[in-house]
């Protein structure tokens, strides 16, 4: 790893240089009730639309290399012969620009699935292949507990990653990529007063977490309470709407559906994110449900992330982002309901 210092009117030179693809960062899309910015990943042009003091999205940059729907590939019949065509739905090199370290790691959790698995995801690797990745820091918000997941700093994953420093930026340099990309703007080494401005920065920023998730002997709890009459309560307020699974950044979940013109000349295969959530995630051929209630549902959901997950991959498949409680309707948060299952007090 490389570091370098830049001032901050150089980033603007950066993101010139990588116009030449799809640059996909934070804007803003408006406010809510509250007059609260409401932020998400949009394709972005100009450097102005970067809001990259953002707090966080409420949807992840997940939609631009796992979209919620997505054509896998089509059939077109002529006579006795047929023709199948594949495309992987990538046409240009993408730009993530302004990633949190949580989202980061979200992708880094991703591909040890769809990527380095035994059986890889062609439609993702082909997107993931051809991605440059600008991280950024972040103000931790109050829902925040990436650190108690260990995803509240990324350490690969990214390109390149900035920390703020007030008048200029710390950049870690992790790819040759990135290393040439610097060459369109004026950087330094860092000096000694940088180092330790870096580390006021960072231990200012760890301070600022507020919830938090003990995930202690997470895995043997969770074998030990499963058959616990918490997730009957929890499972008593989920409404099984799936918005959890929307708005996660490592949920992968997903069914194929194929459909067949009515003239018999043209059919396609779609892939469609799922949530196991929902009441026919688990439902089968016959009309036999595996999983019929909301609170088996829900149980399996916190069993897939912190135990199923961890088992295969020695690490939780959370990152502790906060999204999903924030957008659930019925206010289930990961820290109530982990803190639940060990019998604390919420």
């Amino acid at each position: 790893m490389i570091f370098k210092v830049i001032a901050k009117q150089e980033l603007a030179k950066l993101f010139e240089a990588l116009l030449a693809n799809r640059v996909v960062g934070p804007v803003r899309k408006g406010s809510d009730k509250n007059g609260t910015p409401i932020y998400s990943f949009e394709v972005v042009y100009d450097f102005t639309q970067l809001q990259l003091d953002y707090t966080s999205t409420q949807y992840p940059a997940k939609r631009f290399f796992l979209p919620y729907t997505e054509t896998l590939c089509t059939f077109e019949i002529a006579g006795d012969s047929w023709e199948k065509k594949v495309d992987f739905n990538i046409y240009q090199p993408q730009v993530l620009f302004g990633l949190h370290a949580c989202d980061i790691n979200a992708l880094n959790k991703l591909d040890k699935v769809l990527l380095e698995s035994a059986y890889p995801t062609p439609y993702y690797a082909s997107k993931r292949k051809n991605m440059f990745i600008v991280g950024i820091d972040c103000e931790p918000q109050p829902y925040c507990f990436c650190r108690s997941m260990g995803t509240d700093t990324a350490l690969h994953g990214f390109d390149m990653f900035l920390t703020d420093l007030g008048k200029k930026y710390f950049v870690e340099i992790q790819s040759a990529a990135a290393y040439n990309y610097l060459k369109h703007m004026q950087t330094s080494d860092p000096t000694e007063e940088d180092h330790l401005r870096y580390m006021a920065v960072e231990e200012a920023r760890h301070e600022k977490f507020m919830a938090q998730v003990d995930t202690t002997d997470l895995t043997k709890i969770l074998d030990m309470e499963f058959q616990s009459e918490v997730w009957k309560h929890w499972g008593d307020k989920c409404l099984s709407c799936g918005t959890c699974a929307s708005v996660c950044p490592t949920c992968y979940c997903y069914g194929v559906a194929e459909t067949v013109d009515l003239d018999l000349k043209h059919a396609a295969k779609m892939k469609h994110l799922h949530s196991c959530n929902l009441i026919d995630f688990a439902e089968v051929a016959g009309g036999h449900n595996f999983r019929p209630d909301s609170h088996t549902r829900l149980k399996y959901r916190y069993y897939h992330k912190h135990r199923g997950f961890v088992e295969a991959f020695e690490e939780s498949l959370c990152v502790g982002c906060g999204r999903c409680g924030e957008a659930c309707l019925a206010n289930i948060t990961v820290p109530e309901v982990i803190a639940s299952v060990r019998h604390e007090e919420i």
